[in-house]
């Protein structure tokens, strides 16, 4: 008998509970940053930054955001997974409740380990949902999408795009400091490390 390589032939819905977790605590890691006050995620710059003149929650922002990235998706012919209708629903609920309960720390004591906590729990949170391989979130699928599209490398589509976003917020007036920067240099390794622990895998089996 041979083996065979195949498709990972396990049902969406083992992998169900896999992206919910990861999409929660992406949202909690989302709320950590923003209460430590110290710079956020590029992304959620933008989000503060639209809150500050709107006045709608941070989730809602965020929400918001999501959608109008959805929208860029046509022209570019990406496809939308489960995974990506949720990820821009249960992250904007989460980070909302999360912030509710947490409180802004002043702190600096508490303001470092809550940053440094939400930066290796978003790792961890992004491989969760990626490794479920049940459809990318509306950042990465613009990412994806925009380099497919123009030839661009992925990291390339990736810096052009977060430093529009970057620049875009802070003019809006959002929070940039040193979280954006450990976050900019550290979510990719920490992505990568934690991937290989929660990612579904193609298996081999014997005809």
């Amino acid at each position: 008998m041979e083996l065979d390589p195949v498709r990972l032939t396990v049902s969406p819905v083992r992998r169900f509970p896999q992206l919910l977790a990861g999409l929660v605590l992406y949202g909690a890691s989302m709320a950590m940053m923003t209460r430590a006050g110290l710079g956020l995620d590029p992304w959620d710059v933008l989000a503060d930054g639209l809150t500050r003149h709107t006045g709608w929650t941070f989730g809602t922002a965020v929400a918001v955001a999501s959608v109008f990235v959805l929208l860029l998706w046509i022209p570019l012919r990406q496809r939308p997974g489960i995974g990506t209708v949720l990820n821009v629903v249960v992250i904007s609920v989460v980070v909302d409740l999360v912030r509710a309960v947490l409180p802004q720390q002043e702190a600096l004591g508490w303001r470092i380990p809550l940053l440094v906590g939400g930066v290796v729990l978003n790792g961890l949170a992004t491989a969760a949902y990626v490794g479920t391989r049940l459809g990318p979130g509306p950042r990465d699928g613009l990412m994806t999408g925009l380099s497919a599209r123009t030839g661009l490398s992925v990291r390339l589509a990736r810096t052009l795009i977060e430093v529009t976003v970057v620049a875009v917020g802070w003019l809006l007036g959002g929070s940039v400091g040193l979280g954006t920067v450990l976050y900019a240099f550290s979510i990719g390794p920490l992505t990568q490390a934690f991937l290989p622990l929660v990612a579904w895998r193609y298996r081999a089996v014997r005809n």
